[in-house]
């Protein structure tokens, strides 16, 4: 159910209990009948079965709320068959909130008590006192990362505030934990300033051992994080950025190899001038791609143009396309190799992609609904086409993170993100862009390639710390 659920993550999804007639063929009438209303088909589970009849559960995908109406009313008046209840898988998976603080060690005794807490705690506190490195070693601060957001970003739904943000602060943590064993902590920073969101991490900031900034509107996300970045002495990590940009040039390592085009040579239309978009610009130049055009809701971005600029745009129109391109996107693809979107939906026609050079790339990566479809961009010649659920920086931030974590790391530097990227792009099957998500041994191998990246940059030999078990 869940990898369904991810699947359509754009549709409303519920969960019908339907009483169905035991007979022949009773179910077959059924699936005809949803199937004609266009509503998408998930697990389908038998809960109950009595003499005459069976009940099941069936997970539907619908595109809006009138299409499950429509349905639910032609069900009902089919003879033998009755709907007995309407859940919402996704609410109910979500109800109560996804994770919870919990202790690591047991407390059945009072000589248990007594360890934990007082006398016995007083001992670590002193040696803490005269060694304040081992607060991460004999604490939970060196296996403990926040995600501060202010709900002005997030996914495709923009602002829409920090108490509607905290599923997705939520949903990282789950995945932090799963892939990574780190413990993560959603912060709610109510504020769209940028110095007291900063103020406000850096006063907490003794409690992590990394701070991830998470669903931030630029440019205020590049000012928090340099902001934050000078004043701490542990990593300051916003996902948004540098975890898509990862990936993204993960994909780019898999498929232009696979394609045997160079990095060099290849001529690249990003569409999104926001965090995701400057910081895949960003890294794609420091890996060595040449021939880069940004594009924003003005059209290219390049060195003489004065509409809706900023400082990081600016910097980027310096570092940019070179022919000095201008116009929409609809021009810039022309006789590009790759598009890379992440901006709004439904920006993308197949005309547009068949303007651009022989078997482009597509990586149509806005959430929760792309650029383009790929099967649409297949079907008009590309030969990879990719969309957020597949290129996703789900697939880096664990690894990332836990490396990081290990090596006690104060910065997550290019070096650490370029490794993490070719890692990823060497554990892509031969017809992958990227990897399995769900493989745990991706993220460790991440994980292990970020510390040789934090280690040689140091030039020692550095502190790995080991985790318990």
């Amino acid at each position: 159910m869940d990898a369904e659920i991810e699947k359509y993550a754009f549709k409303l999804v519920k969960k019908l209990r339907i009483r169905i007639l035991d007979v022949p063929g009773a179910f077959g009438r059924l699936a005809v009948e949803l199937g004609k209303h266009g509503a998408m088909l998930g697990d389908i589970i038998k809960v109950h079965l009595t003499s005459q009849h069976v009940i099941r559960d069936i997970m539907m995908f619908f595109d809006s709320r009138e299409q499950l109406e429509e349905t639910l009313r032609d069900v009902e008046k089919m003879k033998g068959y009755r709907v007995l209840a309407v859940e919402d898988g996704v609410l109910n998976l979500h109800r109560g909130g996804k994770i919870a603080v919990t202790p690591t060690v047991k407390v059945d005794t009072l000589s248990d008590l007594r360890l934990v807490y007082t006398p016995g705690v007083a001992q670590v506190c002193r040696h803490i006192l005269e060694q304040p490195e081992a607060v991460r070693e004999f604490t939970s601060i060196g296996n403990t990362v926040c995600i501060a957001t202010n709900g002005t970003a997030v996914l495709g739904l923009g602002d829409i505030g920090v108490r509607a943000a905290m599923p997705v602060m939520e949903g990282k943590s789950v995945i932090l934990h799963k892939m990574a064993g780190v413990s993560c902590f959603p912060l709610l920073v109510d504020t769209t300033d940028v110095n007291r969101f900063a103020d406000a991490l850096e006063v907490l900031s003794e409690t992590f051992s990394v701070v991830m900034i998470e669903d931030v509107r630029a440019p205020e996300c590049f000012e928090i994080e340099e902001k934050l970045q000078g004043r701490l002495s542990v990593p300051v990590f916003h996902d948004d950025q540098h975890g898509t940009a990862t990936v993204i040039l993960a994909a780019l390592i898999k498929i232009l190899r696979t394609l045997r085009k160079e990095k060099t040579t290849v001529s690249i239309a990003i569409n999104g001038a926001g965090a995701a978009g400057i910081a895949t610009c960003r890294l794609l130049l420091e890996y060595g791609f040449r021939n880069i055009v940004v594009c924003d809701r003005d059209g290219a971005i390049h060195r003489s143009r004065k509409t809706n600029m900023n400082r990081y745009k600016r910097r980027i129109a310096k570092e940019t396309n070179p022919g000095e391109e201008k116009g929409p996107l609809a021009e810039i693809l022309r006789g590009k190799d790759v598009f890379i979107g992440v901006s709004s939906a439904r920006l993308v026609t197949g005309e547009m992609v068949r303007t651009m050079n022989r078997r482009p790339v597509v990586l149509a990566l806005a959430n929760p609904i792309p650029e383009i479809l790929p099967k649409e961009a297949v079907d008009a010649g590309a030969a990879f086409a990719l969309d957020g659920r597949t290129v996703n920086n789900c697939l880096a931030f664990p690894g990332i993170i836990r490396g990081a974590l290990d090596v006690r790391a104060r910065r997550i530097t290019s070096a650490m993100k370029i490794r993490a990227a070719e890692t990823i792009a060497s554990l892509a099957g031969k017809n992958e862009g990227v990897p399995n998500f769900m493989n745990p041994a991706v993220h460790r191998k991440i994980a292990a390639a970020v510390r040789q990246a934090a280690l040689q940059e140091t030039g020692k030999g550095g502190k790995q710390v080991r985790r318990k078990p």
